[in-house]
C-alpha cells in the first residue's frame, strides 16, 4: 500500500511533519542557526554553531592558551558585539589564529569564528547577541530565559548568569572617538540593566587597542630604551621624537621576534649591529602587521606624551570632571551637563606609576611636588586640547592622601555658552539677560555667588560679550585663566602662588599693574582668599566696573562671608546685582537675581544687619517650583541707581532696558548662540544702532523694536 508523503516545506512551517515541535529556525550569522521549539511546557531556544572536528578542537585549545595573558578588551554592549562580529578578526589576530589552525580552509574559517566569539566577543552569549529578534533576557530562573519578538519566554541551555551577561544586557547610550595625536580612541557610554552587579548603572569605557601576549613587555622595554636615549639638541616636538624612536625600536623588535631560521637570525643581528653605527640600513621587516606596530606606539605615546591612563578622559570634550581617588579604584568621570559620577574601565594598579603621573601633571604647569609640598592646584594645557579650554587640576601625593595619590580635574567646555544658550535651555529668563546687559555695559558691580560647580564662571563668561567692544576689561587673580575675554583690548593677569615666595606675584602687585592699564571693567574670578576679597573691596572703591564669583548660596551667607574675610559689610552696598545660580538634579539655572537697595524707603524683600551695617535687597528674578521664573522688574532699585550714575531720567533708563529686552528676545528667536556672532552683533549695535536695526528689519518681518512702531524710532 502506498502512503502519501506531504511535500517538503520549511522547518518552521506548521505543516512540517518531520519537525512538529519546531516554531522558528533562522540563521543569525553564517553557519550559526537559532531554533525555537515548543516542548509542551513552553518554548525552548537553542543555537547551533559550527561543529569542530577533533583536530580543530585541539587547535581551538591552543589558540585559547596562546591568548591566555593577552590584553583583549571585549565589547561593552550587545551592539558592540554585533559590530565586532561584522568587522571580523583584525589582521594581527587573524595571523596568529591561522598560524595555529590546520591548513584546511574550512578549519581556518571555523576557528576564526570561535576565536572571535571566545576572545573578542561575549563567549557563549555571542550568538544570542547576534539574534536581532531577542529583546529581553531574564536571569531569575535556573536557566537563562530570553524573550524574542514572537516567542516568549523561551528557555535556553545556558546557566542563569553566564559569563559576560552584564555586557549582553547593557544598552549603549552614546559612542564617539576622542582624538589623541594621530589616533581616534573609541569611547562608549553604556547603561547596565543587571541588578546586583554594580551600584553604578551608567558606565564609561575607553576602548584602547588590544594587546597580544608579550606586548606589555615590548612596551616597557621600548619606554626604557627611549628614556635612556641621548639627546644632542633641544627637542621641539616631543610627540614626533617619541614616535620616531618607538617605531624604530618596536619595528626591529617585532621583526627580530619573527626571525626563526638560524641564518636569518644571524643576518638580522649583523645588519642591526652595522645599522647602529650608520654602516647599513636597519633590517626592518614587514612580516608583522602595521596595525600591531601602531597599537604598541600608541601606548608608548600615551605614557610619554599623553597623561597615562587619564589621556583620553582629559581630552574628551564630553566630560566636565575627571577624578582618580586612589590606587586600585576605578577612575570616575562626570559627563558635561550632568551631576552623576560615572565609573570608567581605567584603574591605577601601581602606586609608583600613579605618583609619577601626578608629579608630571604638576610639572607641566611648573609645580614641583615633593614631601614638603605634597599638593597643588595647577592648570593643564595638553597640545590636543583647544587653547580656549581651561583645565584645572587638584593634585596630591600619598603624604596627605590615604590610599595613594589623587587627581581631580575640572574642564571648561570648548565652546563657551552665551546668554542665548542659557535662555533656550531654560536656565534664565530674557529679563535677567537684559538686566545683566545693562550692568555689563554700564560698568556696574555684579557678583555671581554659589557653591562649587553650579556654573558661576559659566554665567559670568556668557555675558562678557555685553561689555562694549571698545572697553578694556582686565581679569586678575589665578582664576582669570577661566575668564574668556572676546575683546582685543582685554588683558588677563594671574598670580602664581606656587612659585618661589620671594618672587611670587601677589594680588597687590596685580592691583598696581591693573591701575596702570586703565581698565573699564575688572574681572575677579574666585573671590575666596583674603587677598582677593581685599582686592574686590579696593575695586569697589575705585568706581570701576567689577565682575566676580564667590562662594555663598544666599544673601545672608554672602554678607557673613564678606565680613569674616575682613571687609566691612557696608561695602556690599556698592554692589549692584548678585546672581545666585543653582545646580539641582543635573540641571543648572539661575535661582535668584538680587539687587541691592540703598534707599531706606524703597521696597525690599529682606535686610541683613552685620558689622553695624544693614544690607537691604530685593529679588528681581526668582525661580519658581514649576521650572519657570517670577520676574519683578517694575520698581527696580538698580535702574534708579543706573539713572543717577548716568545722569538720566529713570524713564530713559527703563526705555533702554525694554529695548535691550526686545533685542534679547530677537536673538533667542533667531538662535544667535555663537559667541563670536553675538559679539559682532552687539558691536554693530554700538557703532550704528539705527543701521543695524534697519538691516534686521530687512532680514525678517518682526524684529526688535517692531512692535507696531518704526524701527528707527524704537532704536
Amino acid at each position: 500500500m502506498d502512503f502519501p508523503v506531504p511535500p517538503v516545506v520549511a522547518p518552521d512551517d506548521p505543516d512540517a511533519w518531520y519537525a512538529s515541535d519546531l516554531r522558528a529556525q533562522y540563521e543569525v550569522h553564517p553557519n550559526v542557526v537559532a531554533t525555537v521549539r515548543d516542548d509542551g511546557s513552553g518554548f525552548a531556544y537553542d543555537v547551533r554553531e559550527p561543529v569542530l572536528p577533533a583536530a580543530d578542537a585541539a587547535a581551538r585549545e591552543r589558540i585559547d592558551e596562546h591568548f591566555g595573558d593577552a590584553g583583549l578588551e571585549r565589547p561593552r554592549t550587545r551592539e558592540g558585539c554585533v559590530e565586532r562580529v561584522a568587522a571580523g578578526l583584525d589582521a594581527k589576530h587573524r595571523r596568529i589564529v591561522e598560524g595555529l589552525a590546520p591548513a584546511a580552509a574550512g578549519s581556518r574559517r571555523r576557528l576564526r569564528y570561535y576565536a572571535l566569539r571566545d576572545l573578542r566577543c561575549l563567549g557563549d552569549l555571542t550568538p544570542y547577541a547576534l539574534d536581532a529578534t531577542i529583546e529581553i533576557a531574564d536571569a531569575s530562573d535556573d536557566r537563562l530565559v530570553v524573550h524574542t519578538a514572537d516567542y516568549a519566554p523561551a528557555r535556553t541551555r545556558l546557566p542563569a548568569r553566564p559569563a559576560h551577561l552584564g555586557r549582553f544586557l547593557s544598552e549603549r547610550v552614546e559612542s564617539y572617538a576622542v582624538p589623541f595625536g594621530d589616533v581616534a580612541v573609541p569611547v562608549v557610554i553604556y547603561r547596565e540593566h543587571l541588578l546586583g552587579a554594580d551600584p553604578f548603572d551608567l558606565q564609561y569605557a575607553v576602548q584602547e587597542p588590544p594587546l597580544l601576549p608579550g606586548d606589555a613587555e615590548l612596551i616597557a622595554s621600548c619606554k626604557d630604551r627611549i628614556w635612556e636615549t641621548n639627546v644632542d639638541e633641544v627637542v621641539t616636538d616631543r610627540a614626533a621624537f617619541v614616535r620616531e624612536h618607538a617605531e624604530r625600536y618596536l619595528s626591529r623588535a617585532l621583526a627580530a621576534g619573527q626571525t626563526r631560521a638560524w641564518r636569518a637570525a644571524v643576518g638580522y643581528r649583523v645588519r642591526a649591529a652595522l645599522a647602529a653605527y650608520d654602516l647599513a640600513v636597519p633590517p626592518v621587516s614587514r612580516r608583522f602587521e602595521d596595525s600591531r606596530l601602531d597599537d604598541l606606539v600608541y601606548y608608548v605615546l600615551r605614557d610619554f606624551v599623553g597623561d597615562g591612563e587619564l589621556t583620553v578622559p582629559i581630552r574628551d570634550d564630553h566630560l566636565e570632571d575627571v577624578e582618580a581617588n586612589r590606587v586600585g579604584e576605578r577612575v570616575k568621570v562626570v559627563p558635561r551637563g550632568g551631576d552623576e559620577r560615572v565609573p570608567t574601565n581605567l584603574v591605577f594598579d601601581d602606586e609608583a606609576r600613579f605618583v609619577n603621573l601626578v608629579t608630571q601633571l604638576a610639572a607641566s604647569d611648573g609645580v614641583e611636588l615633593n614631601a614638603s609640598h605634597p599638593s597643588a592646584k595647577v592648570n593643564l594645557r595638553p597640545p590636543e586640547v583647544d587653547e580656549a579650554v581651561t583645565i584645572r587640576c587638584a593634585l596630591a601625593l600619598p603624604v596627605i592622601s590615604a590610599g595613594g595619590p589623587h587627581v581631580s580635574i575640572r574642564k571648561q567646555s570648548p565652546d563657551p555658552l552665551t546668554p542665548i544658550d542659557l535662555v533656550r535651555a531654560g536656565s534664565m529668563p530674557t529679563e535677567a539677560v537684559a538686566y545683566l546687559w545693562l550692568a555689563y555695559e554700564h560698568h556696574a558691580a555684579v557678583l555671581f555667588s554659589g557653591a562649587t560647580g553650579v556654573g558661576k564662571t559659566t554665567l559670568m563668561n556668557a555675558h562678557l560679550p555685553f561689555v562694549p567692544f571698545d572697553d578694556r576689561p582686565i581679569s586678575i587673580d589665578e582664576g582669570s585663566r577661566e575668564v574668556r575675554l572676546p575683546h582685543e583690548t582685554g588683558v588677563s593677569l594671574t598670580t602664581r602662588d606656587h612659585e618661589n615666595p620671594f618672587k611670587r606675584v601677589t594680588m597687590a602687585d596685580l592691583m598696581t599693574e591693573t591701575n596702570y592699564l586703565n581698565p573699564d571693567v575688572e574681572v575677579i574670578a574666585e573671590i575666596n582668599t583674603p587677598a582677593s576679597f581685599e582686592t574686590f573691596g579696593e575695586v569697589l572703591n575705585t568706581g570701576h566696573g567689577v565682575l566676580g564669583t564667590t562662594h555663598a548660596e544666599d544673601m545672608e551667607t554672602l554678607v557673613n562671608r564678606v565680613t569674616e574675610r575682613g571687609l566691612p559689610a557696608y561695602l556690599l552696598r556698592e554692589v549692584d546685582l548678585v546672581v545666585f545660580p543653582r545646580h539641582v538634579g543635573g540641571e543648572r539655572y539661575v535661582g535668584e537675581l538680587v539687587e541691592l537697595v540703598r534707599d531706606a524707603d524703597a521696597p525690599a524683600d529682606g535686610e541683613i544687619g552685620n558689622d553695624g551695617a544693614t544690607i537691604r535687597y530685593r529679588r528681581v528674578v526668582e525661580r519658581t517650583h514649576d521650572g519657570g521664573f517670577d520676574v519683578r522688574d517694575d520698581e527696580s532699585a538698580f535702574l534708579e541707581r543706573l539713572a543717577a550714575r548716568t545722569d538720566r531720567r529713570i524713564g530713559a533708563v527703563r526705555a533702554e532696558y525694554e529695548r535691550k529686552h526686545r533685542y534679547v528676545r530677537y536673538l533667542v528667536e533667531r538662535d544667535v548662540s555663537d559667541a563670536d556672532a553675538l559679539f559682532s552683533f552687539l558691536a554693530d549695535l554700538r557703532v550704528d544702532e539705527a543701521a543695524t536695526v534697519e538691516r534686521v528689519r530687512r532680514g525678517r518681518t518682526t524684529g526688535p523694536g517692531t512692535d507696531g512702531t518704526d524701527g528707527r524710532r524704537a532704536a
